[in-house]
């Protein structure tokens, strides 16, 4: 039985891909200072929005060099009306990587990583 993560895909899975979220974060920042990402779905595509076809939601998590896992946040999006696209400040204690998933109604579950280190 495959496990959970087997079912991810990134952009190694297709090259120029209209659903990896595309993280925008500072490479470097300071211990326990908010600073601000962005997350989009799609990079030189973008990622259509309809009834049929549309990003369902985006979840970011962070990882720290101890291994903790945080849940950062959920972005729920409504099809047709919302932009697959969130900005929301966080801050970290550590370096760590920061982990974006999103969800496609019809080509499920992308993921993509960036590092931030903390100074």
């Amino acid at each position: 039985m495959d496990n959970f993560g087997s079912v991810f895909k990134t952009g190694a899975n297709e090259g120029k891909e209209k659903h990896v979220p595309v993280i925008t974060a500072p490479s470097s920042v300071k211990a326990d200072e908010f600073f601000e990402v962005t997350v989009r779905v799609g990079d030189e595509i973008p990622h259509p929005n309809t009834i049929e076809h549309h990003i369902k939601w985006i979840q970011v998590y962070a990882k720290d060099g101890d291994g903790r896992v945080v849940h950062v946040g959920t972005f729920d999006l409504g099809p047709t009306y919302a932009d697959p696209k969130v900005t929301f400040p966080m801050k970290l204690a550590k370096t760590s990587t920061v982990y974006a998933i999103e969800y496609c109604n019809i080509h499920g579950l992308w993921e993509n990583a960036v590092e931030v280190s903390v100074d």
